[in-house]
């Protein structure tokens, strides 16, 4: 499981710093190939490419003339970019995918799981002040089956 966030530096040509604590396992689990894609929240999603993979059946499997299941697999398939962790440790973002994301100098690495969240600096720390402050995040937590959850 991927987790934390870990702020990194962008590089004029778009190249980003995996951090180092999750190299390792990329290597291990993926041999380095990852893909990226969009999200709704304008971030990035990256996923290992295995688990890309069960993602992406699953977008294929979607009823073809279905109107709204058409519209995601555009959105996240359609935007899906292979990408491959460097000998530096690095991977290149494709510029259509850092402008969706407004993604310049600095980048908060998000780990979530099975995948990392890729946001420009300024909008996470946006982000996480909102969820802070959102006090609808209690009923959201009780209507997902998180009332009992102790953190």
């Amino acid at each position: 499981m991927f987790r934390g966030v870990s702020i990194v530096n962008l590089d004029a040509k778009g190249r980003l710093a995996i951090p180092s604590r999750h190299r390792e396992r990329l290597q291990e689990t993926c041999d380095s190939h990852l893909v990226v894609t969009v999200d709704r929240d304008r971030c990035l999603l990256l996923y290992p490419e295995p688990e890309w993979e069960i993602i992406e059946r699953k977008f294929a499997a979607l009823p073809a003339l279905d109107p709204t299941a058409r519209s995601l697999q555009r959105l996240y398939v359609g935007n899906a970019q292979e990408v491959d962790i460097d000998a530096q440790g690095r991977i290149l973002l494709p510029h259509y995918l850092r402008e969706f994301a407004s993604l310049d100098k600095r980048a908060a690495f998000v780990g979530q799981g099975i995948k990392f969240e890729i946001w420009d600096e300024q909008a996470w720390h946006a982000r996480n002040e909102a969820a802070l402050n959102d006090v609808a995040i209690g009923d959201l937590a009780l209507a997902a089956g998180l009332g009992a959850l102790t953190l």
